[in-house]
């Protein structure tokens, strides 16, 4: 059986890979509160929010439906870089990520009306330094706050301040594409 692909994300960097992939999709937006347990390890949250995202979508999935969720953070030393929500918290966690090195993990959910399956995959990102000119530059800009870790790999930040990548590009923009086709090739 092929399935209807519903992407469940209004993430336009998830929109855009997934078109990229070359796969037809449908998008269905369910707001879900993003909340997780405090003992749970980056991974297990990424995992666990993808599949708290999926499950809005639970009830309501048509037999012929495959609905992808996923959701996508920063850890650094073990600590959670949500999306900022304030300029000041962008600040501060892109002076945490000047000069180290951190995670980006996206937790992947696809869901049948029969079946469901969750992965994540993790890329690690090393950042020189970022002088204080050139975070307060970018968070200026705007384009930190609706993203984890309050940058986008694919925006002037990465472009000047990312020294190394280790594992997906992809993964770290949102979607970690190689694994999620290698996915819905097994599902059906």
């Amino acid at each position: 059986m092929s399935f209807i692909i519903v992407l469940a994300s209004n993430s336009p960097r998830r929109k855009e890979l997934l078109t990229k992939m070359g796969v037809a999709f449908k998008i269905r937006i369910k707001e879900v509160n993003e909340d997780f347990p405090s003992h749970l390890s980056p991974k297990e949250v990424a995992e666990y929010l993808a599949k708290k995202k999926s499950s809005a979508y639970r009830a309501s999935v048509m037999p012929n439906e495959l609905v992808i969720t996923a959701d996508t953070l920063v850890s650094c030393k073990d600590k959670i870089l949500n999306k900022p929500e304030t300029q000041k918290e962008a600040r501060q966690m892109l002076e945490f990520l000047s000069n180290n090195t951190h995670e980006v993990i996206t937790g992947v959910s696809l869901m049948t009306s029969k079946k469901q399956l969750v992965f994540s995959v993790i890329s690690k990102v090393t950042f020189g330094e970022l002088s204080t000119k050139e975070i307060i530059k970018y968070v200026d800009s705007g384009l930190p706050m609706d993203k984890a870790g309050a940058y986008g790999i694919q925006d002037w930040i990465g472009t000047i301040g990312v020294t190394k990548i280790e594992g997906s590009y992809e993964n770290i923009v949102g979607l970690p594409t190689q694994e999620l086709h290698r996915q819905l090739k097994g599902f059906n």
